[in-house]
């Protein structure tokens, strides 16, 4: 970080307070399930807003969908008009700030007190390579897709170098793990819960000396009062035996003297490790979260004090916003994507008529094989999962048609919310950064690689400061 700049960067508190206003105010515009309507619910208090997105032709639509700032560009000028006109002033800078520009906790950095690399991309060939050899690169990006090995390098580029012992969460494989083994030296303990992912991770390591060890544990039956005297075993053979159990640990398997690393750990996953990290003190903690809306409960519970001041109530539909862009979807999966959306809502209008209810039906994620059929045989499959009685309402094409017709309405529903959702995503990992200040941690939050590796390129640097 640019220390000259410090005095003039606000506080994660600050900064979270700001966008928290945004939010509540704006929340008309993205806390919509656009399936459920059947006209822009806002248009009445943002008439030229909805005169701009009517006014954009269906193929220019992708295009601002996938790009921040060229979004805002062409929707912004429409909103502010309507916020004049209701006599409001919402700060619409925030829609297109950056992560990475929010990385100051009180007047020092986790950079100044550890050495950590500001987070952004580092682009050169050591990094992508995660420091190793190009022959055993060649061995540890075997079978993993191209952007995962990117993600999985820029990531441990930018973990601090403080000599700790690693413990990796939710670790699948434990590809992260093994590549901070061989390139850090440092002993890794990596936690997982499918036992085949255990056995698999652990021959390779074993295969490779390397000092990575695999514990396999349900991360939510962690500490779980029936819990036997299970954390005795030491063998991977018996763990996978017990993991295949649903294996609960008896006690924390974080410590004070550890580093927890985690990428892309799921929602009320890498919300676990932050709560067992805290209780445990543990020194050092590097998280990308991702998919915020996988939770247990029907809302998300706030971590942090400031956070739970707040008047937002969010859903998991709420939570799937941030997650609402795709920067790696070819035209053919955005044109299948497109045909699968109206044939869903076409089938929708067509099932309302037929149980005379006025409500959405969802239905269950599609094979892309069912895509290649006709429309038909997908009503028919449809209404044989639902139970719907089609009855004598079988022109299938002019419900086809109703299907394009709505889609128009909710592409466009869709692309005004998502001016919020890079903001929501920062509401969020904000409140995991205020969360961390309040129990004792200095904390840097940035992005460790470019938007085009992955969208979900948040990090989260937290080092426990010394009282």
């Amino acid at each position: 970080m640019n220390q000259d700049n410090l005095q003039q960067q606000l506080t994660y508190s600050q900064k979270f307070s700001e966008i928290n206003q945004l939010l509540e105010k704006s929340a008309a515009l993205w806390q919509v399930r656009a399936f459920e309507v059947n006209a822009l619910p806002w248009a009445e208090d943002f008439p030229q807003l909805a005169e701009a997105v009517w006014a954009l032709a269906d193929d220019e639509l992708d295009g601002l969908d996938a790009e921040q700032s060229l979004l805002v560009k062409a929707l912004s000028p429409a909103l502010n008009q309507d916020l004049r006109a209701l006599g409001q002033d919402w700060d619409l800078s925030l829609l297109t700030a950056s992560i990475a520009e929010r990385t100051v906790f009180h007047d020092k950095t986790v950079n100044d007190k550890a050495g950590v690399a500001e987070p952004s991309l580092a682009d050169n060939t050591a990094a992508q390579q995660g420091g190793l050899s190009f022959d055993d690169e060649a061995h540890f990006s075997a079978h993993i897709k191209g952007r995962k090995w990117q993600q999985i390098t820029a990531f441990v580029q930018h973990l601090p170098q403080l000599n700790l012992p690693v413990l990796e969460w939710c670790a699948g494989k434990g590809h992260l793990g093994r590549l901070i083994a061989k390139a850090r030296g440092a002993e890794v303990v990596s936690l997982e819960w499918q036992a085949p992912l255990c056995e698999a991770g652990q021959a390779f390591a074993d295969k490779w000396q390397l000092s990575q060890t695999f514990i396999c544990a349900d991360a939510f039956a962690i500490g779980a009062e029936h819990a036997a005297t299970n954390t005795s075993i030491t063998t991977v053979e018996a763990r996978v035996k017990h993991a295949s159990k649903a294996n609960p640990l008896t006690t924390n398997p974080l410590t004070a003297l550890q580093q927890a690393v985690a990428l892309h750990a799921c929602g009320d996953l890498h919300v676990r490790l932050l709560t067992l990290a805290t209780e445990a003190g543990t020194q050092a903690l590097a998280i990308s979260p991702c998919c915020y809306h996988l939770i247990q409960a029907s809302h998300y519970q706030p971590l942090s004090n400031l956070a739970q001041q707040s008047s937002l109530k969010l859903s998991r539909h709420d939570l799937q916003l941030p997650l609402q862009q795709s920067v790696i979807a070819n035209p053919k999966q955005q044109a299948l994507r497109h045909q699968e959306i109206a044939w869903r809502l076409g089938f929708d209008a067509l099932q309302r008529e037929c149980r005379q209810i006025d409500e959405y039906l969802p239905l269950p994620s599609l094979k892309q094989s069912q895509l290649s059929g006709s429309f038909t045989e997908f009503c028919l499959w449809a209404a044989e999962t639902k139970a719907v009685n089609l009855a004598k309402n079988k022109d299938f094409e002019a419900w086809l048609e109703i299907g394009r017709q709505r889609q128009q309405l909710t592409r466009r529903i869709d692309l005004v919310a998502h001016l919020f959702r890079s903001v929501l995503e920062h509401w969020l990992i904000l409140d995991r950064a205020c969360f961390l200040q309040e129990q004792g941690y200095g904390v840097c939050v940035g992005e460790f690689c470019a938007n085009s590796v992955t969208p979900r390129n948040s990090l989260i640097l937290a080092q426990k400061m010394s009282v």
